[in-house]
Formats: structure tokens, sequence, C-alpha cells
């Protein structure tokens, strides 16, 4: 008798620290995001140069108007989408006054522009082959992350980041939403990455 009743409360003490167990488990998993969401503050950063003319304010948001535009096809899957937009970045590059621009402006904007005329064009040209173009667009986002944080982009913009584009080497783009949709994998992952800057 004596070693049924040492038995059962042997299981009852396991039973019983099984189960709070579980529930500390369930607690911390619980709590985890919260915890996460407030470690992931999004930085805030203002545009460098503050005196920018109204000519160039305007053609530096046509582009990121067109570049949003290569985006936000490339998020759908649409490779001729992404190509006419790059037609249309690739024209306003080639007909911009950069005698707008001050010197010390001009210094900038010139270390990007021969490389975002290129990725257009490598997108325009691309049509038939979507992953050709999120590759030019990885590079195109580099220059115009650059270019964006110096001039603005006359609108709020998101510089998003997801580790696994380019084959794990990871890949940034803007955004003007802060909803992540990636347009390296668009369906297949849309909600990989995470937003790293609020540009203003």
């Amino acid at each position: 008798m004596k070693k049924i009743v040492f038995g059962l409360l042997a299981t009852l003490t396991v039973l019983t620290y099984a189960c709070s167990e579980n529930a500390s488990n369930k607690q911390t998993s619980e709590q985890t995001p919260a915890a996460q969401e407030e470690n992931t503050e999004v930085k805030v950063v203002k545009a460098s140069f503050t005196n920018v003319d109204a000519g160039v304010a305007a053609y530096i948001k046509k582009i990121t108007d067109s570049y949003l535009q290569i985006k936000n096809a490339l998020i759908g899957g649409k490779a001729t989408e992404a190509g006419d937009a790059a037609k249309t970045l690739a024209a306003a590059i080639k007909g911009f006054d950069k005698s707008l621009l001050a010197a010390d402006q001009k210094k900038v904007y010139d270390q990007y522009e021969a490389g975002l005329k290129e990725n257009a064009e490598h997108i325009a040209q691309s049509t038939g082959d979507i992953e050709h173009q999120r590759e030019r667009f990885a590079d195109m986002s580099e220059g115009m992350y650059a270019v964006v944080k110096a001039f603005g982009g006359g609108k709020t913009m998101y510089h998003d980041h997801c580790p696994m584009a380019k084959n794990g080497k990871g890949a940034m783009w803007l955004s003007e939403t802060k909803e992540i949709k990636n347009p390296y994998f668009g369906e297949k992952m849309m909600e990989c990455g995470e937003v790293e800057e609020e540009i203003q």
C-alpha cells in the first residue's frame, strides 16, 4: 500500500512540475513579441541638405517616384511594369539640369548618378528576367538611399532591409510605407525584412 501511495505522489509531483513549466514557457513566449516590439525602435534621419532648389526637389521626387514604381512592380512580380518605370527613371536622369545643384550637392549627386542610370537601363532591358531585375534593384537601392538621405525624397521614406536577399548577403530598399513588402521575394516571402530608418 505504501508503494502505491508513494507512486501516486511521485506521479502527481511530476505532473505538477510539467504543467508549471509549460505555463512559464507560455508566459515567456507571450511576452516575447511585446519585448521585441519595444526593442525595434526605428531611427529617424533628416535629409542632409536643407537648402535644396525647388527644381532639384521636384527632380528628386520624380526619380524617387519612379524608383518606388519599380519596387512595387517587383513586389507584385510584374517585370514589364518594373521595366517601364525604369525607363521613366532613366529618362528623368538624362533630362536633369545639374546647374541647379550647389557645389557640395553636385559632388554628392555625381557619385550616384551613373550607377542609378546604369541600373535603370538594365532593369528596363530585362523584362524577361525578373531575378536579374531584382539583382539590379538591390544595387540601385544603395544609390537611391544615398540620394534620398542627402536630398530627401519628397515624402517620408523608410529604409528597409532583408537579411536573406542576395543569397543571404542581405539587401536594402526604400519604401513609402512602414509595412514590409519585400521586392526581392514578392509573394514567396512578402514580410521578410525590417524597417531600419525613417527618412524625413
